[in-house]
């Protein structure tokens, strides 16, 4: 009893500290929820904004506010908005890199219009994948959260809360019956944001292969104090992995001087600075390390 008295106090604290920050957003093609990160600021989904250039924010406690899209990265499934007039100070941002399975998250959202829900569950996996699209261009949101906090249409752009009221994901999708997925809030995630504020959309440099984690040989593992690497499975055809000589069956071990071991080790680098720029990438080919060098170009997302 004690156990489940302490749970209620956790969750009681983490919906009143958070819920304020957390709005309904209204647009011409929908609606759904938005979470204020920097005064006059608001992240949600870019699914959620879609085409629309503005909107209506309305808040817990009855306030409204219109608003304009300042940027939209479908790639990520991340917008911003930019909010005229007062709205509520900015919730408290966290590093879902910190996360760890099992421990307490709260969903605060507005599913199926309702204003202010608030849902609690575990964080049930973390390191999930989520493919998405722009037009031609197809990526990977790496380290999803995912959660059994139930999640309902109108909860997308909403907060995903640790215990100390710390928002560290962004509800981005319900994936099935007792399990939804949230954007991680963590360096990679904030870097995209900053350019969406600054530019207006994301531009990405572009490798062309397609590749997936695989633990490196004893002795190479030793040798690097390398656990894994990325097995390239395609190299695309013309593609700037392809003229630099990378082979199906290679193991990535570094991109520009950087262990990898997953897909965000290698998207992390793969920003608008990286476009034109010559990229070093170490591979385990036949038992040895070669060196070969790639020039990224821009991804074309029509």
């Amino acid at each position: 009893m004690v156990a489940v008295d302490e749970y209620s106090k956790t969750v009681s604290s983490v919906a009143k500290s958070v819920t304020p920050h957390v709005a309904s957003v209204r647009l011409d093609n929908g609606s759904g929820s938005a979470v204020v990160f920097e005064n006059g600021r608001l992240l949600t989904n870019a699914h959620v904004v879609g085409t629309a250039r503005r909107g209506t924010a309305t808040f817990a406690d009855g306030s409204d506010a219109t608003f304009e899209v300042v940027g939209v990265d479908p790639l990520s499934d991340l917008a911003v908005l930019s909010a005229r007039g007062e709205i509520p100070p900015p919730a408290t941002l966290g590093n879902a890199d910190e996360l760890e399975v099992g421990q307490l998250v709260v969903a605060v959202g507005n599913p199926l219009g309702l204003n202010g829900s608030v849902t609690a569950g575990v964080v049930s996996a973390l390191g999930r994948a989520l493919p998405v699209r722009q037009g031609k261009a197809g990526r990977v949101i790496e380290d999803v959260i995912q959660t059994d906090a139930a999640l309902n249409p109108g909860n997308s752009g909403g907060a995903l809360a640790d215990s100390d009221g710390r928002v560290v994901g962004i509800n981005t999708a319900v994936a099935g019956f007792g399990l939804g997925l949230a954007v991680p809030v963590n360096v990679t995630t904030m870097r995209i944001v900053q350019t969406l504020i600054s530019d207006g959309r994301v531009r990405r440099a572009y490798l062309g292969l397609v590749s997936m984690p695989a633990p490196l040989p004893d002795d190479v593992a030793a040798r690097t104090g390398q656990k894994a690497g990325l097995r390239v499975v395609e190299v695309v055809t013309g593609s700037p992995a392809h003229r630099a000589g990378l082979h199906s069956g290679d193991l990535v071990l570094t991109v520009g001087r950087k262990q990898v071991s997953d897909a965000q080790g290698i998207q992390k680098q793969l920003f608008a600075d990286a476009i034109g720029t010559e990229l070093p990438v170490t591979v385990l080919r036949g038992g040895a390390m070669v060196d070969v060098f790639a020039t990224p170009t821009e991804l074309s997302v029509r």
